[in-house]
This record gives C-alpha cells, structure tokens and sequence, in this order.
C-alpha cells in the first residue's frame, strides 16, 4: 500500500470523524434548548419518603445502658449528619462523580444531553448525571422498598431504571425542584446516605464501619477514595471478595485501587489535597478491615427465640400498622430502635441451667426444655429460651437435631409448635372454679380411682356420660384413699381428687375460668373441656401458662404478654407500642384462696424440692405437672413478682419414660427442679416478693 493512499485514506476517517462531532454538536444544541423547554414543562416536585434502615434490637443491662440483641435489615444503612461525614468523603465524591457540583445548577446540561445522545444512539446508558440527578434517581428506587408485593417492587425497580430518554427527563425535572428547596450540602448529604456499596451496604456510615471498621467521621483519605470508588461499580469494585482474582486480596485489590487512584487524581486536580497527600494516599496498600453486621435473631444466642417472637410481633401486631401490608412495609423499611422486655439476668439464668440440665437432642428422643418468665402484673417477658440452636434455614434443621426454628415457648401463630400437655399444672384452673362456686379447701370428694365416674355437668355441651373406658389413676406413691380434700388434692396432685371436684362442678365452667386466665391451645383449636383435661391433656405454650400463673399471684388479675417496652424511630420520636392488657380473671379472694393452697405446695408437696433449692427464698405459689407415662414433666410457680414455667418435653414422638432417663445433669424427670430453682433465685434477689394475701377463713375451714 502506497503512502499516498495511505494518507488519502487516514484523511476520509479525519473528515468522518469531523463530520460526526459536528453533528453531534449540532444535536446536542438542539437537545440542550429542548431539554430545558421540555423539563419546565415536567413535575418537579420530588417527595423524599423514609430511608430504609437497619433495626436493632435491644435488651437491657442491670445498670440500664442498653445491650444489642441483634440487627435486621433489608438495607443495611444508619443515615447520618452532614457532620458526621469526613471531608475526604465529600470531595472524593464531588471530585470524581460531579467536578463542578457546586458551580453548575441542578444538572449538568452538556453532560446530561451528551448522555441522552448515547442513550438514544445505543440503546445503553451513559454517565452525565449530576450528583443531584444520581439522588433522585435512588430516590425514586428507594421508593420501591416501601412496597410490601414483590411484582408490584420488581415493576417499580423497572420503572425507576429503566434506559430511556423519558426516565432521563423527569429525573433532570425532579432535581432542578429540588435544588430550588434544598441546599447543595444537604443534597450531598442525602446521596451519600443513600447510595449503595455493595450488597446490602446502603450509605456511607455503614459501608466505613463494614469494609474499614470505622465511621464516615474517622475514614483516611484512602479509605474514603476506595469506598467513594465502590459507588462507581459496586461488584466490580467491592472489596469484600478477597478471593476474587481480579479484585481480591491475592493483588491487592487491583480494580478497586485503580480507581482509587484515578480518584485521588482528580481530588488533586481539582485541588481539593496537597501533592504530598496525594502521593501518600496512591502509596497506600488497599487493606479492608471487614466487619460483618450482626443481622438475625441467630446473633442473640440463647435469647434467639425471644428475638423471634419480637421480630413477629412487629410484623403482625396492628400496634405497627393498620393492615398486614402495612405493617410488612414498615417492616422493609426499618430504622427502629426497639427496647424489650427481656432481663438479662433472668435470661442468662435460664440460658445457663438449660444448657446444664436438657441436651439439644437425646439418641431416639426428640427431647425439647423450656424456660419461660412473666413479670407479675406487667405481663412483661422477662426470659424466653429452650434447649435448640435457632436457625431459621429448613435444611439445617432438617440436618441437625439440635437446631430449629420452632418456638417451643409460643403458639403455633407467633412461630412456635402446637403446644405441649401441661398435665397437673393445668389442675389450678379446676380449683379455682371449685372456689368460685362457694366451696372451702378443707371440703373433701369421693377420689378412688374407679372406672365407674358417671355423668358430668356440661351447660356448654350437654351432660357428659363417662364409663369403663375413663379410669384415672394417681401415682403410685399415695394412698388409695376414699375422700381427699381439695388442698390434699393439691398438695399431693391427686388425679382422682380433681376428677371428683369436677364431677361436683361444671366442666364448661372449669375451661371458661381457664379462658378467664388467658389459657388457650397453641395450634388455635378451643380448649377442650372434657373431664380428662381437668388432668392437663390440652396442649398449651409454656408463655401462656407462665401469663396465668402470674395472673394467680396478682391477686386473680392476668396481664397479657408484651414484648417491647419501648420504640424508636429514625427522627427520635416515640412509636406506639403494644401494651399489656390486664383483666380481673376471678376475685382477689378466689386467687387468695388459690394462692393459699399453691404455698402449701411448695413447703410440703409436690414442689418442695423446687423451693427447698430456691435462695433467697420468698413467699412462692407453685404446682407441678407430669403427663402420661413420665413423657412431659413442668414445674410452674411465682412470686408476687415474676412467673416462671420449666419443663422438659416430648417434642414428637413417642418420647421417652422421664423416670428412667438421665441425663449428664442427672435425672430427666427431676431436672424441673433444679432449673426452676436456679432461675427464681436469680429473680428473687432481684425483685424480692411480697406475702400472698389471706384468703377468707370460710374457705380454709
């Protein structure tokens, strides 16, 4: 090829290229006065909603300084001050995203409309936005997060990102009203709390305490660049994959550093740092310090399945919205502080003799522990725990017999399994109609066992016939005996003795006063009412029994279970939360006289070996509960001040003879007894308890 043609031929290309920059000059005048005509004409009225945050939960510590349970999040952001954001952060911003933010309005109209020519010639979109056009376009993503229907979020996402010259126009219209109301600091404000870095990491304070274990405030000027350079492309330039080979630990984050660098020049271009800093900076390694965020009630440990309950609670009380869909889009968006009931010192208690008294898993037993604490006339939970692993991934608990995401604690509505047979705990309901209905606890029954008990009073049902196939037996180690009274019967949690107190009383009767103390089946069926449940055959959650039991020591009044104390919003301000509700379930002398016979139970009945290991002892009620065949065994009880259930259950299955099972902390059918102790222990000395009042002489004599 000659030289000549060589050079005629390089001479047509310079002629094209000409050609085309004039044309394309021509075009982007045309655009530039279009655009600004067009864009008058547009709404420009941006409404900026709520951020979508990271909540935290929290318990709190004896000195009352608040401990974090666990964080949750669909965004992992915490928005932030302008002051609380590093210089360096903002001019590595400006410098490398919008040079003359400051100067220029609200667009950069050459920049934008050369962006517009792209998008129309290519289909693809070009840079050119300002900062101030970048954050309305997430503002207008982050309005996609408020809405709870996962096609209705996805066609949003579309909408807002959609390559289009229309998208362009009214994003340009939006932020010229908003620098007409918002000043160009506050602008840049919003958009580094607003923009993503990578994953879930949304803002700037949260992404410096992720990938460099600091705070927007305290980030070096390296720092800032490389966390100012993920913004540009966050999965190629993240620096949380150190396996990565072109972006990872092995090369010193290449892809990240170069466009660190390119960064740091322009901030030295546009003089916003000295030479000497400049070169200081491109000589830093690019070193993440990775500080993952606890997100998950599986942070909590031992107080997971509290946290679970509470993180339901959020979802579903109508205290946190009026419909489901509401409440699931404050859900998303987050941004609480909430403070819950739970007492550390109660819960680590717990946590600490569970572990020491009932394995996670027993070969061929599906063995389940529970440990449940009520605060007396507050309803406030003050421990939840049991004897699993949470997790809330179905194949590990497939997998692994000592986790689960079941909460053994709590109905099957709020998370938890259909209930447990409460056996003889269940029988205080019975002589709390056995009180109501005029009768004394020194009045006796016919309580031998037999197969012949007859007719029983039902006014909800009908009179109810039992025969042959109704035989009730005690245990082995009391007397047979002919008569028992009603608090020999609860003394010694005789069967026989109940069943005749309810043959003289109503059955319909004796589950409305169980109803009245907020008793009620965990998988939402009602409560049955034959006369086998006055021995306990309803399978009921250890939180409602633990709510009644406190019902009994507050003189018969039973306060609803809450969760959180108190919650916060992003602003400071004060939420609604929801409150325990309290209803007088039998009068102050019934529970009196209930209260009375329960304290007998401790100091010389079934219970006393949970009293005897309680120190420093306070006046305390209690009842113990053992189902068929040593399967589920309970001690549940109070003082004046808190409630507590224990037991060791049967989670499926079979289960295993309690009697004859042992475990490392000895025996299963006794460990009831050293956990209930170890726990209201811990709460006596705390809150100390009050003397039950004195019931009425006649229902003693």
């Amino acid at each position: 090829m000659s030289t000549e043609f060589r050079s005629r031929k390089k001479s047509r290309r310079v002629r094209r290229r000409s050609i085309v920059l004039i044309a394309a000059g021509v075009i982007v005048a045309i655009l530039a006065t279009s655009v600004v005509a067009l864009v008058v004409s547009l709404p420009d009225d941006l409404e900026i909603g709520r951020l979508s945050q990271k909540s935290n939960v929290y318990a709190t510590n004896s000195d009352g300084t608040p401990h974090l349970l666990a964080s949750f999040y669909d965004q992992n952001r915490v928005e932030v001050p302008a002051n609380a954001i590093s210089p360096f952060v903002k001019d590595a911003t400006t410098s490398a995203e919008d040079p003359g933010f400051y100067e220029h309005g609200a667009i950069d109209i050459w920049g934008t409309v050369a962006g517009l020519v792209s998008t129309l010639v290519t289909g693809t979109a070009r840079g050119g936005s300002s900062i101030t056009q970048q954050y309305v376009k997430n503002v207008l993503v982050q309005k996609c997060e408020t809405l709870a229907d996962p096609d209705e979020r996805t066609q949003c996402y579309d909408t807002a990102t959609e390559t289009t010259p229309d998208r362009k126009l009214k994003e340009m219209s939006l932020a010229i009203g908003l620098e007409k109301k918002s000043s160009k600091t506050d602008i840049l404000r919003q958009y580094l709390n607003i923009t993503g870095f990578g994953g879930s990491i949304y803002g700037i304070e949260a992404a410096a305490n992720y990938y460099f274990n600091s705070t927007a405030a305290a980030v070096t000027l390296p720092q800032a660049a490389s966390l100012v350079a993920i913004v540009n492309n966050p999965v190629k330039f993240q620096l949380d994959k150190p396996e990565s080979t072109s972006n990872g630990a092995a090369n010193g984050y290449a892809d990240n550093k170069v466009r660190r660098d390119y960064i740091l020049g322009e901030m030295l271009k546009h003089k916003k740092i000295s030479k000497a800093d400049h070169d200081a900076a491109v000589a830093a390694p690019v070193e993440p310090t990775i500080s993952e965020p606890s997100t998950g009630c599986q942070t909590a440990a031992g107080g997971a399945y509290f946290c679970d309950l509470v993180l339901r609670t959020l979802r579903d009380d109508p205290a946190f919205g009026a419909d489901r869909a509401t409440r699931l889009a404050n859900f998303r968006l987050g941004g609480f502080d909430v403070y819950t009931t739970l007492d550390l010192d109660l819960q680590a208690a717990a946590e600490a003799t569970l572990a020491e008294n009932v394995p996670k898993s027993y070969d061929g037993w599906d063995v389940g522990g529970v440990i449940t604490s009520v605060g007396v006339g507050t309803g406030r939970v003050l421990a939840m725990t049991q004897n699993k692993d949470y997790t809330q991934e179905s194949a590990v608990a497939a997998e692994n017999p000592d986790a689960t995401g079941i909460n053994f604690n709590t109905d099957y509505s709020q998370g938890g399994s259909t209930g447990f047979q409460t056996g003889s705990t269940y029988k205080v309901f019975t002589l709390a109609e056995w009180l109501k209905e005029g009768n004394s606890l020194a009045d006796s029954v016919s309580s031998r066992e037999r197969s012949d008990w007859g007719v029983f009073e039902d006014s909800c049902n009908g009179p109810q016939e039992y025969g042959t196939s109704f035989d009730p037996s005690n245990d082995a180690s009391y007397e047979n005996d002919w008569y028992y009274s009603a608090l020999e019967s609860t003394i010694s949690s005789i069967n026989t003795g109940f069943i005749g107190m309810a043959k003289k009383l109503d059955l319909c009767g004796i589950r409305k006063t169980a109803e009245a103390f907020g008793v009620h089946r965990a998988d939402g069926d009602p409560l049955q009412q034959g006369a086998a449940s006055v021995l306990g055959t309803n399978e009921i959650a250890p939180l409602t029994m633990a709510a009644a039991y406190a019902g009994i020591a507050n003189n018969g009044t039973t306060c609803t279970p809450v969760l959180i104390d108190r919650m916060v919003g992003t602003d400071g301000t004060e939420l609604p939360v929801p409150k325990s509700t309290c209803t007088q379930s039998v009068t102050p002398d019934v529970a009196a006289g209930m209260s009375y016979a329960m304290q007998r139970v401790m100091t010389s009945g079934t219970g006393a070996p949970s009293r005897r290991a309680t120190d420093p002892e306070v006046p305390m009620i209690g009842k113990t509960g053992t189902t068929d065949e040593n399967k589920d065994t309970w001690m549940a009880g109070a003082s004046t001040k808190v409630a507590t259930v224990v037991g060791v259950v049967t989670v499926s299955g079979t289960g295993e003879d309690q009697r004859e099972t042992y475990f490392d902390g000895g025996q299963a059918a006794t460990a009831r007894h050293r956990m209930w102790p170890a726990v209201m222990s811990v709460a006596n000395a705390k809150y100390g308890g009050d003397e039950f009042a004195d019931p009425p002489r006649s229902m003693t004599r």
